[in-house]
């Protein structure tokens, strides 16, 4: 059961952010200053408040699980996590909310567009990471062939 709380919840962080980036470049590319000023609100108001909840169930359920297994791939996945954390945390949050604060109030300048650069750089490596922790989770309950690395204590 854990581990399908696990792969539902980090799936729905996944999409969530990819989301987040591919509706913030339609709007960015297509939109004018009140479309992307929606746009930023709903990432924050729900988008937060389904993302955050999903990558705390994943980091838990995660963390759990591999206390009693190890190899390469967990250990692989382990790495990866501080990583998507700090960038999320130290980068993603703080941006989603200023440019949704700037957004709101019309404010399209330079640290506006500065601040979405660095979101969308952020926001695919996060997605990468996940991608490959998505596909070393596959490759460890056997989704996809044999069960490799499975080690239980």
């Amino acid at each position: 059961m854990k581990t399908k709380i696990h792969l539902l919840a980090g799936l729905i962080a996944t999409l969530t952010i990819a989301t987040f980036l591919i509706s913030t470049l339609l709007v960015e590319l297509f939109g004018d200053h009140a479309t992307i000023a929606q746009i930023k609100s709903l990432i924050v108001m729900p988008g937060l408040f389904i993302l955050v909840p999903a990558l705390a169930i994943t980091g838990a359920t995660g963390f759990s699980w591999s206390q009693s297994r190890t190899g390469r791939l967990v250990e692989n996945k382990k790495r990866r996590m501080p990583l998507i954390a700090a960038n999320g945390i130290l980068i993603l949050l703080p941006a989603a909310i200023m440019l949704n604060l700037w957004a709101a109030a019309g404010v399209f300048d330079t640290y506006f567009y500065v601040v979405q650069t660095i979101e969308l750089i952020a926001g695919p490596i996060n997605l990468i990471l996940m991608g490959l922790n998505i596909r070393d989770g596959w490759k460890l309950t056997g989704r996809f062939g044999t069960k490799r690395q499975e080690i239980t204590s």
